[in-house]
């Protein structure tokens, strides 16, 4: 009896122990992994995912810096492909970054490639709202530009085909045969002519230089032109000067005489009122003497008893 309760004590202890060693292992693994990774998120909706899996590589700039946690289909904010992925603590992830698919073309096993800007921005720590986890934009692959460029050589490329088959379709071979035909009569006549198109050339060049000459003639005239207008300029200038000096005196003359006529307009004035004066008395003298000669009887024989003397009253 003692001994198989010595041996279910000790079966008890080894099994606590066990329990107690394998919560710590994962106790140690869950907090080791929230401390050695960085979770991210990434919409992909323009590529596709297959070859991607669970614990699929996350590399930059080709070494391998995390995996793939999860990734599922979502319809919000876009129809796409929500992947997450975990990367070391200690990877460089930057506001800008993109990250894209990159497929091995032999084994066609994926993995998520992340490129960051070139200009250095700030770590990219900030989680949008209604996100869990910061979130790298979606990119494209070189060979993903690669393929596009090549389809739009193609596209051009067919393109030009059909241009070039327009081009040279049957009737465009006859309009271009013409017009091959009608330059080489053009040049055939040319040919034939060359004496009177070099007659005409040295006929323009002849002209030219009559041009140039003549321009040149144009400028020294107006060259002179302008000289003699400056002089008028000149010359009215001081016309208008002395006119402007003579116009002073005559005002000066004529506030001189203006005062001349109103001094002799109010002397004369005083000579007519003396004048007048006179010619009032001699009046009065020629009506005296008028009535005396009208009456010659009293002129001779003195004035009638009837009549009143100078001074007298009746």
């Amino acid at each position: 009896m003692e001994a198989n309760a010595r041996y279910t004590l000790v079966g008890a202890m080894v099994l606590a122990v066990t329990v107690l060693l394998a919560l710590g292992m994962f106790w140690v693994a869950g907090k080791a992994d929230a401390i050695a990774y960085r979770h991210y998120t990434i919409y992909f909706s323009q590529q596709s995912m297959d070859g991607l899996d669970v614990d699929s590589a996350v590399k930059m700039r080709g070494i391998k810096v995390g995996s793939v946690s999860k990734y599922e289909f979502v319809s919000k904010p876009a129809e796409a492909v929500q992947v997450v992925i975990r990367v070391d603590e200690n990877t460089p992830i930057r506001q800008g970054a993109e990250a894209y698919v990159k497929r091995n073309v032999v084994t066609g096993l994926a993995t998520i490639e992340i490129a960051n800007p070139q200009d250095g921005a700030p770590l990219l720590e900030e989680t949008p709202k209604g996100e869990r986890y910061p979130v790298i934009a979606e990119g494209s692959s070189e060979l993903d530009k690669v393929a596009i460029a090549v389809s739009q050589m193609a596209e051009n490329g067919a393109q030009v085909l059909e241009k070039m088959n327009t081009l040279l379709s049957d009737e465009n071979q006859e309009r271009i045969s013409t017009t091959l035909a009608n330059l080489k009569e053009l040049s055939d006549h040319l040919a034939s002519n060359k004496q009177t198109l070099e007659a005409a050339v040295q006929g323009m060049k002849d002209a030219s230089d009559e041009f140039r000459f003549a321009g040149a003639s144009i400028a020294q005239a107006a060259t002179r032109a302008e000289e003699s207008i400056q002089g008028v300029g000149k010359n009215a200038q001081t016309a208008l000067k002395e006119a402007a000096v003579a116009m002073e005196s005559l005002r000066k003359e004529t506030l001189v005489i203006s005062a001349k006529l109103q001094s002799l307009s109010e002397t004369g004035s005083l000579e007519l009122t003396a004048m007048s004066r006179d010619v009032r008395t001699g009046a009065d003298a020629i009506t005296n003497a008028g009535h005396k000669l009208s009456n010659p009887k009293a002129l001779l024989l003195g004035p009638g008893k009837q009549q009143l003397g100078p001074g007298e009253k009746r």
